[in-house]
C-alpha cells in the first residue's frame, strides 16, 4: 500500500513539475517579452511616421528633389518616413515591384513606361505628377568627319550606339521617326551599358565611321572634348518626348490617395525651396551627387542644372489639363505627350502595338492636380513667397538674310511626297493632311528653322521650272504658317530643276540651326 501511495505522490509531483515548466515557459516566451516591451515603449519615445513610403528611382540627376534633405524635411512634418530604393535604371525590375507593391511609388520616363508595362502585360501605375523633362542632358554625339549631320546616317552600315530602354534610346527612335533616313537599318543598334561604356567605344572609335553615341551628362560633355567631336541633336532640339513622372500603384493610390496628395505637395514644397536656394537647382544637383559619391564641380553641376527643366506646379498643372487653352502656355497635356511618344515607338519598332488602347488619359491621374488647384495650393504658399509661372514653349528667334544662309543642316525631315498635278503648285487634299501632320511635329522641335525646298523637272524651260519649284515651296510654307509654325521659322526656296523622279514633283523639308 505504501509503495501505491508513493507512486501516487510521484505522479503528482511529474504532474506538477510538468505544470511549473509551462508556466515558466508561457511567462518566458509571452508575458516577460510584453513586460520588456511596455518597459521600452514607457521609457523611449513616439514613432516619428505614422507612416512610411518607398520609392523607386536611378541614379540621375533630375531625380536629386526625391533624395533631398528638403524634401525628408516636408515629409518629417507630416509624419511620413521615406525609403529610396535605387534598382540601377533596371525598368523591368522597376515595373514588377510596382505590381506586387514593393514599391509603390516608382520614376518611369514616360517611353519606359509604356514599354515596361507592354512587356508586363499591364498597367500597374499611373502617373501623379510631372517631375522634369530633360533639356539638353541627353544628346547625340559623332565625329564630324563621319557624321557631319543627320543625313550623313542614311547608310546601310550605319549605327546608333546606346544603351537600351533608356532615354537615349528614345531619343535615337525620335531621329529615325523623324528624319529622312530610308537606307538606315531598321535594328541600328549597338548595345552598351551605361553612358560611361558608350563614352569609351566613342573614344575608341574610328573618326571615318557612320557611327552615332547616345549618352548623357555628364559624359556628353567629356565627349565634346574629344577632338572633332560635335552635337548632331539633343534633348533640347525637341519637346514633350524624354519627359519623366512619378507613378503610383493604382490599388495603393485608390486606397491612400490622401496619403499621396500630402507626398507630391511635399515634393512641389521641396522643389520651390531648391529652385530658391542660393545656387539654385545647380546646388542641389552638386549635393545629390556628393551623397552619391559622385562628386561634380560647381561648373559642372551648373552646367547639368541647365539642362534639365524641372516641371513646377503651375506647369503640372497644364500637363494634367487643369489650365488648358492659353493658359498652358503652349504646354503638351500628357494625353497629347503619350500619343506622341507612341507614335514614335510604334513607327521604329519599340511597341507592336498601342499600350493605352488610343485611351492615354486612364494612363494618369488628374484628381489630385485638380484639388490643388482648386485650393489655390502652390508651393510658397507657407513661406509667403510668390507663385510660380509657366515656362512656355521655346521658339526660334528671327534670323536675318546672311544667318539664314548661314543655318547649319542638321537633317531632312521624313515626311509623305507631297503631290502636285503635273505643271502647277496647287496643294491636292491629301497633301494639306500631311502638312497639318508636319506642323504637329514642327511643334515638337520648336528651336530648329525649317527650309522648304520645292523640286520641279528638269524637262522644258529652266527658268520656268525653277519658278515652279519656288512656288511649291512657297505654297506649303504658307499651309505650315496656317497651321500655327511661327513665320520667324520657314524660309520657302526653289532648288535647281532635277531629272525626272519622285522628287522632282516634291518638296523637302530640312531642318536648320545657327552654327554652335
Amino acid at each position: 500500500m505504501s509503495q501505491g501511495i508513493s507512486g501516487k505522490v510521484l505522479g503528482a509531483v511529474v504532474i506538477w513539475l510538468v505544470l511549473l515548466g509551462i508556466c515558466a515557459a508561457v511567462y518566458k516566451f509571452v508575458f516577460a517579452p510584453r513586460g520588456r516591451e511596455v518597459v521600452v515603449q514607457q521609457s523611449g519615445s513616439t514613432p516619428a511616421h505614422d507612416t512610411e513610403i518607398t520609392v523607386a528611382l536611378d541614379s540621375f540627376s533630375g531625380y536629386c528633389v526625391l533624395r533631398s534633405p528638403a524634401f525628408r524635411r516636408e515629409l518629417d512634418a507630416q509624419a511620413i518616413g521615406l525609403n529610396v530604393v535605387d534598382d540601377q535604371a533596371n525598368y523591368g525590375q522597376r515595373i514588377q515591384t510596382l505590381r506586387s507593391g514593393e514599391t509603390p511609388f516608382a520614376v518611369f520616363t514616360v517611353d519606359a513606361l509604356l514599354t515596361a508595362s507592354a512587356r508586363l502585360g499591364e498597367s500597374p501605375g499611373t502617373i501623379v505628377m510631372v517631375i522634369d523633362e530633360s533639356n539638353g542632358a541627353d544628346a547625340m554625339v559623332a565625329y564630324k568627319q563621319g557624321v557631319p549631320n543627320l543625313n550623313a546616317l542614311d547608310k546601310p552600315d550605319a549605327r546608333f550606339v546606346v544603351t537600351r530602354d533608356s532615354p537615349s534610346e528614345t531619343l535615337a527612335r525620335v531621329v529615325m521617326a523623324s528624319f529622312r533616313l530610308p537606307q538606315l537599318p531598321a535594328s541600328p543598334w549597338i548595345d552598351a551599358q551605361g553612358a560611361e561604356d558608350v563614352l569609351r567605344q566613342f573614344q575608341a572609335a574610328k573618326p571615318d565611321e557612320p557611327r552615332a553615341y547616345v549618352l548623357w551628362e555628364p559624359h556628353v560633355s567629356r565627349a565634346l572634348e574629344t577632338p572633332g567631336a560635335h552635337i548632331l541633336i539633343d534633348s533640347s532640339k525637341f519637346q514633350s518626348k524624354i519627359v519623366d513622372v512619378l507613378v503610383i500603384q493604382r490599388a495603393y493610390l485608390l486606397e491612400n490617395e490622401p496619403l499621396v496628395k500630402k507626398v507630391i505637395e511635399a515634393y512641389r514644397r521641396a522643389a520651390y525651396e531648391l529652385e530658391r536656394q542660393p545656387g539654385g537647382m545647380a546646388k542641389a544637383v552638386r549635393d545629390d551627387a556628393e551623397q552619391q559619391r559622385a562628386p561634380l564641380s560647381e561648373a559642372q553641376a551648373k552646367q547639368l542644372a541647365a539642362k534639365i527643366l524641372w516641371k513646377n506646379t503651375q506647369e503640372n498643372y497644364a500637363h494634367f489639363g487643369v489650365l488648358a487653352g492659353e493658359a498652358s502656355h503652349g504646354l503638351h497635356p500628357l494625353d497629347e505627350i503619350m500619343r506622341g511618344i507612341v507614335a514614335v515607338l510604334q513607327k521604329t519598332g519599340g511597341l507592336e502595338t498601342d499600350p493605352t488602347g488610343g485611351q492615354p488619359h486612364q494612363w494618369y491621374y488628374d484628381k489630385i492636380a485638380r484639388a490643388m488647384y482648386d485650393e489655390h495650393f502652390h508651393p510658397g504658399m507657407i513661406a509667403g513667397g510668390e507663385d510660380e509661372t509657366i515656362r512656355g514653349q521655346r521658339t526660334a528667334e528671327e534670323l536675318t538674310d546672311p544667318q539664314w544662309n548661314g543655318l547649319t543642316e542638321v537633317g531632312t525631315l521624313e515626311v509623305e511626297p507631297l503631290v502636285f498635278a503635273r505643271g502647277t503648285s496647287q496643294l491636292t487634299p491629301q497633301s494639306k493632311l500631311v502638312l497639318d501632320r508636319l506642323a504637329e511635329t514642327l511643334k515638337s522641335f520648336p528651336s530648329y528653322y525649317v527650309i522648304v525646298r520645292g523640286n520641279a523637272r528638269r524637262e522644258g524651260d529652266p527658268t520656268a521650272n525653277k519658278q515652279l519649284a519656288e512656288a511649291r515651296a512657297k505654297e506649303a510654307a504658307a499651309h505650315l504658317l496656317n497651321a500655327g509654325i511661327a513665320t520667324t521659322r520657314i524660309r520657302a526656296l526653289g532648288s535647281e530643276p532635277m531629272p525626272t523622279g519622285g522628287d522632282a514633283q516634291t518638296v523637302k523639308f530640312v531642318l536648320g540651326q545657327r552654327p554652335f
